[in-house]
């Protein structure tokens, strides 16, 4: 290829040459496939499941309904993380069956599989099932989930109530808000979304009886996270799944486990003695990929008379749908209390949420998780109390940042953060915006008839943590010539290979261009967290940074040798070996020495990596033609503390990304359900996404604050992007509707929504 189009990524080639390898890419003879019949009701007794017809359809080879798959030892879909009530008590936990068992309780829940010689086949025969069902009354609004006249869903579940979940001292927020000057209340509503990656959920699954090994090829976030999953889900040891490492077209969370089709299929493969698979059509994902978001937020602030914050509280609602699947209770209860009271030292915190069952399909990690959504809620409170007592909000925000002097700060609910620079991010993002300039470009939109608005939001979020206790990875010199390394977290579009090699022609002075990373190899057992919570990068990357720390140890003595000196003469300093009067290369040292001494040079490294607070200020500037309700964001600035930052170009992409996932949620996006539990919004028809040009004018920058807490002073920035954005919107769109009686709006600020509400203000 000319060098004017070779890639900047390393993975870009194959993906734009078409030589990717999606899911669906692996075709193996004799190949069956499969399709899954869903439940076309929200809430329902099936009172008779006929599928001899199914059965007798040419060309299908196997049907299965619940009892079928019990009999091979089917477990349930993961729930890995639960959570204590307020009280101490147990979370009442509902799991959701592979396939439906008796009941069904959200609209696309899988009832039965067909398995046959072609997916048209499957689709067809699957027709002729013949389903009754006997209606019962749904409930799709969490809000009203835990009423007395409430549908129940679970019998072992008084009132849809999943857990009642509490973190801080409410006493002392209580004492607080009676000795405030000032309190402001508000309720604000991160709506439900879907992930829709571009790659449809896919599963191929193929088993060797020799070796009792399935081997399943699925997009994913992580190796090891997806075959533990999986393994619960088919109720198979861990041992026995092989996951590979396919291309993956985006995440977003939603790949961070197994679903129905997952356990299915290997339970398939092993049972038939074939390679089975199953591609989703757009209509299936719309209903059956976990949800995301799905949060009512109720905050409250207490402010002296000068502003200082006493107190924050929240009382939030957790929509978890018809059960508990994957990161749903994780999200509405840790994930929601960890960071709840962002960039400012407030003496005072509490929070409760109620995690609450509704006939809707089942939610769990979508970007960032819980994080993004109280980040959102905090600044909106924030802004909205210094506009109703009179506060300037730089001013008010300024007043309360946690002093720099107050780091490592332990938040009063016991969260510790070990740096967060806000003062210096809000004024590098106000002179990047022009914030001083805004009210005069307001006033010559008003000539034009448009609003103007500017928003901006002060915020931090926590990284994820980890579930293994250690990243690990291997490298090895192989006969290519290459540096290839291995280990358990796999890409979705973030460059993982690029970012990997970066680290190492650092730390190493090995050429990126001379460096293969691989997720998931057979032939190496290796400990790791998936992608996922803004860790992959510190967290394999630090693994890498400590494999580089063993080879160099390994290599002072070969490149003393090749210099004619003493060990003790040579060191590795900028990136080269370093001698009293001569310089080498490590390539020079390595390709000098046989094949067997370079395998010698094969290390394990590893690390163990927690939570990080990556952290930034972020300012919208927006205009709404009063006469349609359309907001056009006119510029954007992101001023991002990512820690250590290893490819500036993958953070600007990742931040870019993150932005107008934001935008879309801020401005389009939202999943509706009617009474009955029936999606309304099941198509792109119905759903709107974000498309080019929605965030025309992007400026990003970073500063950089390495963390001691990994040893890559990293930091992630996976959801910085979508964190920020939302409550800068937010408040862009309010500060241009305010001046007109309007001061509080839930996302999605759609054009109709707008134009009603300057309608009736």
């Amino acid at each position: 290829m000319n060098a004017r189009f070779t890639p900047s990524r390393q993975e870009d080639l194959p993906f734009i040459t078409g030589h990717g390898r999606f899911t669906a890419d692996h075709h193996y003879p004799g190949m069956l496939h499969a399709f899954v019949i869903r439940s076309v009701h929200a809430h329902a007794r099936i009172t008779s499941l006929d599928l001899d017809a199914v059965r007798a359809y040419p060309g299908v080879r196997w049907v299965v309904a619940a009892p079928d798959i019990q009999a091979l030892g089917a477990g349930h879909i993961p729930h890995p993380i639960t959570a204590k009530g307020a009280a101490g008590e147990d979370q009442h936990i509902a799991l959701m069956p592979l396939l439906a068992e008796g009941v069904v309780r959200f609209v696309g829940q899988p009832v039965a599989m067909v398995f046959a010689e072609s997916a048209l086949i499957a689709q067809d025969a699957a027709e002729l099932a013949v389903i009754e069902y006997d209606l019962l009354d749904a409930v799709t609004d969490p809000e009203t989930a835990t009423q007395a006249s409430a549908v129940q869903l679970h019998a072992h579940v008084p009132h849809n109530r999943s857990v009642h979940f509490a973190s801080g001292d409410a006493a002392k927020v209580e004492a607080a808000f009676q000795q405030a000057t000032y309190t402001s209340q508000l309720r604000v509503l991160s709506q439900r979304l879907m992930g829709v990656p571009m790659e449809p959920r896919a599963v191929v699954a193929r088993h060797d009886a020799a070796s009792g090994v399935t081997t399943v090829h699925t997009p994913h976030q992580g190796v090891l996270g997806m075959r533990n999953f999986l393994a619960i889900a088919a109720g198979v040891p861990p041992e026995s799944l092989q996951i590979d490492a396919n291309d993956v077209g985006g995440s977003f969370g939603l790949r961070g486990g197994s679903y129905t089709e997952h356990g299915v299929l290997v339970l398939a493969a092993r049972h038939l003695g074939c390679a089975v698979a199953w591609t989703g059509s757009r209509s299936e994902i719309f209903l059956s990929d976990w949800h995301g978001r799905a949060l009512v937020l109720n905050g409250e602030i207490a402010l002296d008379a000068q502003g200082h914050m006493l107190a924050i509280r929240f009382k939030d609602t957790v929509d978890a749908g018809a059960y508990n699947c994957m990161m749903s209770t994780f999200i509405g209860t840790r994930n929601l209390s960890v960071t709840m009271g962002g960039v400012y030292q407030v003496p005072a915190l509490s929070m409760e949420s109620e995690v609450v069952y509704t006939n809707t399909t089942p939610v769990s990690a979508y970007r960032g998780a819980g994080r993004p959504d109280i980040a959102y809620a905090i600044e909106r409170l924030v802004d909205f109390a210094a506009h109703q007592y009179g506060f300037d909000p730089i001013a008010l925000r300024r007043k309360n940042f946690i002093a720099e002097s107050a780091f490592p700060y332990t938040t009063a609910n016991g969260s510790v953060i070990d740096t967060c620079l806000s003062d210096k991010l809000l004024d590098r993002a106000l002179a990047l915006s022009d914030y001083a300039g805004f009210e005069a470009r307001r006033a010559e939109a008003l000539t034009r008839g448009k609003y103007r608005g500017i928003g901006l939001s002060t915020f931090l979020e926590a990284s994820g943590a980890g579930t293994a206790p250690k990243d690990q990875v291997w490298g090895e010199f192989q006969t290519d010539g290459c540096l290839h390394v291995y280990g358990v977290t796999g890409p979705s579009g973030q460059g993982h290979s690029t970012s990997f090699a970066s680290i190492i022609e650092k730390a190493l002075g090995w050429p990126a261009d001379r460096v293969r990373y691989a997720a998931g190899s057979a032939a190496h057992k290796l400990l790791g967290n998936g992608t996922g919570g803004s860790r992959s990068l510190y967290g394999a990357g630090s693994a890498m940074v400590a494999m580089c720390g063993v080879m160099l140890k390994s290599l002072q003595p070969l490149a003393a040798q090749a210099m004619g000196l003493g060990v003790d003469e040579v060191r590795f300093e900028g990136g080269r070996w370093q001698g009293p009067s001569q310089t080498l290369s490590t390539p020079q040292v390595i390709d000098a020495l046989p094949a067997h001494a370079q395998t010698a040079l094969s290390a394990l490294g590893e690390a163990s990596s927690g939570t990080t607070y990556p952290n930034g200020c972020h300012v919208a500037e927006v205009e709404i033609d009063p006469a349609t309700g359309v907001t056009e964001l006119v510029h954007y600035y992101a001023v991002d503390d990512l820690g250590q930052v290893i490819s500036p170009l993958l953070v600007r992409g990742q931040v870019h990304g993150g932005v107008v996932q934001g935008w879309g949620q801020a401005f389009c996006e939202q999943v509706v359900y009617d009474a009955h539990g029936q999606l309304l919004t099941g198509s792109f028809m119905d759903y709107a996404m974000p498309r080019a040009g929605c965030v025309p004018h992007l400026t990003n920058e970073t500063y950089e604050v390495r963390t001691s807490l990994n040893l890559l002073g990293s930091k992630g920035v996976g959801e910085s992007g979508c964190t920020g954005s939302l409550p800068a919107l937010a408040n862009a769109v309010m500060c241009a509707l305010r001046p007109y009686g309007i001061d509080q709006m839930d996302m999605p600020f759609t054009p109709a929504k707008i134009w009603a509400a300057l309608q009736k203000a």
